[in-house]
């Protein structure tokens, strides 16, 4: 029998390659739908009638130039340059950057206080960015039916409608099969758009012009102070700059990297510069320039491609909304809310039914209320702008703290992000009474429930401290003269893990026993993605054998087990831990709102709506039903 061979580093050499480049396919597939879609109704925009600009040489060559310029002051170098560099240990987005940049200050501190309002701002206007683009991109990706043939324009907002429905009806069947084509479909769609653009430029070289940044200083100049309102089109083709790097820890920064310089920055760009070639051979094109642009025999295909990308594009955003929904319940911003796990093999594949259908109704409502791509493009980019502009600040924060060598060349370019994102969030805001206004409305609305939930939470855990008995003190006390023992294992949940339980005084209360074995459980959540296994747990005997303090610490991305870390804590410690043999007993504290105390009154009772609907700790912390115990306490804040 022959042995084999053992594998050469050539071989070794092209797996590696061969991963790097799948990698590459599959962020191009998942990261780049949104910036990738842009092309679709960012041009457009820059010539509706609301900007007033006419279409002649000069101005498309500017308009171009800015867009070029924007994309790579911007997105190339801000985001995919720079800003990934501040990785929340691997992970990336506005809540990781947000929870690094705490981790510099000293907790309960006032610029602790303000980082963390910025951030839950930041995540609030996400949301809005989130409702808005699965209607503006596949909207303007049926509309090239109105190119093909005029006579189906009507039919574009019931189309629309139908393509949202499925998308969001499928949600609970997760991606991870349909994720696999997203990259080749991706890859497909960009290059498509390359082949348009080359096919275009070819008859007008004269837009390649458009890279000399004086045509975007003369547009200035030309147009005067006014000229700055054609920045609230402009920052459409920067949209999803913030999902590059939101979607880090999916790929890493390398294959994002490598995605953006060599491939989706080239095929974004040919596309512009062959929408602006069209609109300079033929002025009416300026009505849709992206469909325009396509050669007739093509149109009909392009139109199912442009609607499978921007399914796509919609899907991306959708999974990053549940993505930053659940980093949100886990530093204890929003209620908590049923999760459901749709693969088995990846933990970061979720479906949250609230978050999803709250979205589908709000995305549906925007295209029954704006009824096309244009006017949703008027209400689009002012939470976009302004989540970069918070971005920028926090980046700041995290290079003056955590990188010596780089923080004075870096902090110097955030001052120019700063002055480029001002520019955009002033050329948005002068859009907010046509259509503007929405995601603002929402991105407050939002931001006063995590606040109000955030704040509430530490009221009541005030309030149930304030009150409580010493667990210390308490214990002592109770096995001088213990109560019945019964077998098995009580499992106490609290947030104080110094305080009596509420759940263990009424026990004792109306039960009259306790269990042979006790452990007084507390969940908490680090500000790091993945809590490291040495902080893991932490397991303390106290008042003898019979009494254990356990301290699970989760991350940020993570989704807590409790029933599955106890079972691995056996091995910690003599703690005798069956599942068969364990009854969970849980706290459900009910709010009673008061004056002059806390918060609010209005705010109080919001904060007990959202208390009461929060999703139960059964779910949240999977612990069987069957095991579960609640008694009821009642708190006034």
């Amino acid at each position: 029998m022959s042995t084999p061979a053992p594998s050469s580093p050539a071989h070794g050499v092209h797996s590696g390659k061969a991963a790097g480049l799948a990698l590459v396919v599959g962020a191009i597939g998942v990261v780049f739908g949104d910036i990738g879609t842009s092309p679709l109704y960012t041009l457009k925009e820059a010539f509706s009638p609301h900007y007033g600009l006419r279409n002649d040489h000069d101005t498309v060559l500017g308009v171009l130039s800015l867009a070029f310029w924007a994309l790579n002051i911007v997105v190339t170098l801000k985001y995919v340059t720079i800003i990934m560099r501040a990785d929340n240990d691997g992970e990336g987005g506005i809540m990781a950057l947000m929870a690094l940049a705490q981790r510099t200050l000293r907790k309960g501190s006032r610029s602790a206080y303000v980082v963390g309002i910025l951030g839950i701002f930041g995540a609030s206007l996400f949301f809005g960015d989130g409702v808005i683009t699965p209607a503006i991109t596949v909207m303007g990706a049926v509309e090239g039916l109105e190119v093909a043939a005029p006579g189906l324009g009507r039919f574009v907002v019931p189309i629309a409608l139908v393509v949202l429905a499925g998308l969001f009806a499928a949600q609970r069947f997760g991606t991870e099969r349909v994720g696999k084509v997203f990259g080749p479909v991706m890859v497909i769609w960009f290059v498509a758009l390359a082949a348009i653009g080359v096919w275009n430029v070819v008859a007008a070289p004269e837009v390649l012009k458009a890279f000399n940044p004086w045509w975007g200083a003369r547009f200035f100049v030309e147009h005067g102070w006014h000229g700055v309102f054609i920045l609230g089109a402009v920052v459409l083709a920067v949209t999803g700059g913030e999902a590059l790097y939101a979607d880090m820890g999916h790929f890493g920064a390398p294959p994002i990297r490598h995605g953006w310089y060599f491939f989706v920055l080239p095929c974004l760009m040919l596309n512009y510069l062959g929408q602006g070639a069209v609109v300079l051979q033929r002025p009416g094109a300026v009505s849709n320039p992206f469909y325009e642009a396509v050669p007739e025999w093509a149109l009909y295909p392009m139109i199912v491609l442009a609607t499978m990308a921007a399914v796509i594009a919609s899907q991306s955003v959708i999974t990053g909304a549940f993505s930053v929904s659940r980093q949100a319940m886990q530093l204890g911003y929003i209620p908590r809310m049923r999760i459901k796990h749709t693969s088995h093999d990846t933990i970061g594949q979720i479906y949250i039914p609230g978050i999803n259908w709250g979205l589908a109704l709000l995305v549906f409502g925007l295209v029954l209320a704006f009824r096309s791509s244009s006017n949703l493009a008027v209400a689009y980019g002012i939470s976009v702008s302004a989540t970069m502009l918070i971005d920028t600040l926090l980046l700041a924060l995290v290079a003056r703290m955590l990188w010596p060598r780089a923080r004075y060349w870096i902090v110097a370019l955030c001052l120019g992000f700063l002055v480029v994102d001002v520019a955009f969030v002033a050329a948005n805001g002068a859009k907010l009474l046509q259509g503007a206004w929405f995601p603002v409305v929402l991105g407050i609305v939002l931001f006063t429930v995590m606040r109000t939930w955030r704040r509430g939470r530490e009221l009541l855990n005030a309030e149930i401290h304030k009150e409580g008995i010493r667990l210390d003190t308490f214990l002592p006390g109770l096995m001088l003269a213990p109560p019945v023992r019964v077998p098995g294992t009580a499992v106490f949940l609290t947030a104080s893990p110094d305080v009596v339980p509420h759940a263990l005084l009424h026990n004792l209360k109306h039960n009259k026993v306790l269990h042979e074995r006790n452990v007084f459980l507390t969940v908490e959540t680090l500000t790091v993605p993945y809590a490291p296994q040495e902080r893991r747990m932490k397991i303390d005997p106290i008042a003898g054998d019979d009494f254990h303090r356990v301290i699970i610490r989760y991350g940020f991305m993570e989704t807590p087990d409790v029933p599955l870390a106890l079972m691995r804590s056996c091995d910690q410690c003599d703690l005798v831990f069956n599942p068969m043999d364990t009854t969970y007993f849980v706290s459900r504290e009910s709010i009673v709102a008061a004056r002059r105390r806390g918060m609010p009154v209005w705010r109080d009772k919001l904060f007990a709506f959202l208390h009461r609907n929060a999703a139960p700790a059964t779910t949240f912390f999977r612990i069987p039903g069957n095991r579960l115990v609640e008694l009821g306490a009642q708190v006034e804040i």
